[in-house]
């Protein structure tokens, strides 16, 4: 579909003009490493700058963006890259930033345009990747980031699909389009479908009945709009958008409507937990009146939602760490606090997604395990102890799923960790967040044809995992699911600790 606005801020784009001047000549790289303070852009954001001065993308309001390129283009010429701080604690006084904060930058004038160009081809295949960067200037795709290395999660463009007639649909249509939004419009009559072509907008897909829908793409970085008031359309529709992987569904009407609308869906079979997916009324100011502001309100709450998606992927997660284990075959000791590489087992296992926001870090330990709860508690945990560790694993994941049940957060998923497993990455942890997408029950990582932890299941199977008995994990739940997904995890990897043997061979793999 033809975009009205090429809006250089997203990853994909600036990138794509990067390949396109390294066809030319040289061209520097620059990205946003660190901010301090208020900032206009994130960590990770991108711009290209060209030998001569051309530039696609940014990385402030105005402030230092001309300095930066001529910096790109000296850092070109020497053919080594750059560290630059602008703002608090910077040598360029004469730059200083009216926010009072800092932004650190890295200027890469020879980045590996494979490693590039695979990654902007991820994010056109509407897949999550991860950069990173070494202080060398070294940039790769990252499986798992090295210590000393900058490491960058990037998300596909957010795309809306609206389906509808009338004024409503146009309006929001315009409106996202306007802000570089890929739009898809569905309408089932020609005067609209008219209207669209003379606002300008893309190529509408026609809609012949409520029972012959065209197929839907919907993917997880997808918001699909209802604008219909016609209840005709209503239950193909959402049953269809249900059915698939969007991160937003929303519906027009009153609350009398959306409330009659979701009866109607649970006389159809929808479950409580898929209709709760469906926002409505939507927009975040109710009872909008006119097609351009309900326009404006409803683009609002999507982007809002699509940030809260990115930015805080795990913000309704609860991370359950089972730490319980009796480590009878273990016979240095508590294997949990035996040194891998020089740092302590648990001090690996506890640093999880230590830099995420999440709805909440539940760590289950058994009786007398005093130092592990110490541990634990200074990582930021917060400690169940469960008196019966000795009878199994199920009665550790109780424990734990209980907590999240009284998180303070609004809990949708929980992510079962395994304290044994210290060699699992972040970016393993993202892509089980990335794979669970509202229409999965589960996901869990994938060794060859092996399934294990770490998985991540939805509260809508929080009572199954819960009546597990005796030393059963939550793959027994997972063979009984329909709607689910795995994610690959090298052997390395999935290695954990049962026996002083295995932590050997594991220094081993490490060291080497």
């Amino acid at each position: 579909m033809e975009q009205t606005v090429s809006y250089l801020e997203h990853a994909e784009d600036v990138l794509d003009r990067w390949l396109a001047w390294r066809e030319r000549g040289g061209v520097a790289l620059i990205i946003v490493t660190t901010i301090e303070g208020g900032a206009v852009r994130a960590p990770g954001a991108m711009m290209a700058v060209a030998e001569d001065g051309e530039t696609a993308g940014y990385i402030s309001g105005g402030c230092i963006d001309a300095d930066v390129v001529l910096q790109a283009q000296a850092a070109i010429k020497a053919g080594k890259a750059r560290a630059l701080r602008y703002g608090a604690g910077s040598p360029f006084t004469d730059l200083p930033l009216p926010c009072g904060g800092a932004i650190e930058v890295t200027v890469l004038p020879d980045a590996n345009p494979e490693t590039l160009r695979a990654c902007h081809d991820r994010l056109v295949a509407r897949e999550t990747v991860r950069l990173s960067i070494t202080p060398e200037g070294t940039v790769s795709l990252d499986p798992a980031a090295s210590a000393d290395s900058s490491s960058f999660h990037y998300t596909p463009k957010l795309r809306l699909r609206i389906a509808g007639r009338g004024a409503d649909c146009l309006a929001l249509a315009r409106a996202a389009e306007a802000t570089g939004i890929e739009t898809t419009l569905w309408l089932p009559d020609g005067d609209d479908a008219d209207q669209a072509t003379r606002m300008g907008l893309a190529e509408p897909v026609r809609l012949k009945t409520p029972n012959d829908l065209p197929p839907a793409e919907d993917d997880a970085w997808t918001a699909f709009v209802l604008a219909f008031h016609d209840r005709d359309w209503e239950t193909g529709l959402l049953t269809q958008a249900l059915a698939g992987p969007a991160f937003y569904i929303g519906a027009i009407g009153s609350r009398r409507t959306h409330a009659r609308r979701c009866e109607t869906l649970r006389e159809a079979g929808q479950t409580a937990h898929q209709i709760a997916r469906i926002r409505g009324p939507v927009g975040l100011i109710p009872s909008m009146r006119d097609a351009s502001l309900l326009a404006v309100s409803i683009l609002a709450e999507v982007i809002e939602a699509h940030q809260q998606k990115r930015r805080t992927p795990f913000a309704r997660t609860a991370l359950i760490l089972l730490a319980a284990g009796q480590s009878q075959r273990f016979a240095a000791g508590d294997k949990l606090l035996a040194s891998l590489t020089d740092q302590p087992i648990i001090d690996r296992a506890s640093g999880a997604l230590a830099d995420e926001t999440v709805g909440a870090r539940i760590a289950v330990i058994g009786p007398d395990q005093d130092e592990r709860a110490a541990a634990l508690t200074k990582a930021g945990w917060q400690i169940v102890l469960n008196p019966h560790a000795a009878e199994g694993q199920s009665t550790s994941l109780k424990a734990g799923l209980d907590a999240a049940g009284q998180a303070e957060a609004d809990i949708d998923a929980a992510m079962i960790l395994l304290a044994d497993m210290p060699c699992v990455p972040d970016a393993h942890l993202h892509a089980l967040r990335d794979a669970m997408t509202p229409d999965k029950l589960a996901v869990m990582s994938a060794t060859g044809d092996t399934r294990l932890p770490p998985a991540i299941f939805s509260r809508a199977v929080f009572d199954r995992l819960g009546a597990l008995t005796g030393d059963t994990g939550a793959k027994r739940v997972f063979e009984t699911l329909d709607n689910t997904a795995t994610v690959a995890l090298s052997p390395d990897q999935a290695v954990d600790i049962d026996t002083t043997d295995d932590l050997q061979q594991l220094e081993g793999l490490t060291h080497a």
